[in-house]
């Protein structure tokens, strides 16, 4: 064993005894980025880049109460790619940075299931960042949002 290798495993024991953390961090996984007519509902997990076409607030409440400022705010944005587009529920901050014509990447986005249509969403373990303008057009006709989705209960005999 060289120099070095012992001198990290020593430094990794010692790790261990002083309670850091038992061993290294796992590497991080690069993002698998899809496209829009890829995604299913209840499905999740999914990031992406999309370019805004359309953001309309329906839900701006703030609280009565002067203790809590916070107010909630809500937005129904179209966004897509050159596959697709699909409706994006904006929830507070992030009403702020869908912006039409901005072109933004949803990390850990999920489908959820809205009078039987898909709407996307990123909650508090996702993330919406705004990015450099893309290059692709929106393809508008194959909005996944229209298609209404019934659930079937099979029964086997």
């Amino acid at each position: 064993m060289s120099a070095a290798a012992a001198a990290a495993a020593a430094s990794a024991g010692q790790e261990q005894r002083d309670g850091g953390p038992a061993a290294a961090a796992p590497a991080k996984r690069k993002p698998v980025f899809v496209k829009v007519d890829h995604l299913k509902p209840g499905t999740g997990g999914h990031t992406l880049t999309v370019k805004v076409v359309e953001s309309k607030t329906v839900l701006n409440k703030g609280r009565a109460a002067p203790a809590q400022l916070r107010q909630t705010r809500i937005a129904e944005c179209l966004v897509g790619d050159e596959t697709g587009c699909i409706v994006f529920t904006a929830r507070n901050d992030q009403v702020d940075l869908m912006m039409p014509d901005s072109t933004v990447i949803l990390r850990n986005a999920k489908i959820d299931m809205f009078k039987g249509s898909m709407r996307l969403a990123v909650d508090k373990w996702g993330r919406v960042e705004v990015t450099e303008p893309a290059t692709f057009t929106v393809k508008e006709d194959n909005n996944l949002s229209l298609v209404e989705y019934e659930l079937v209960s099979v029964v086997e005999e």
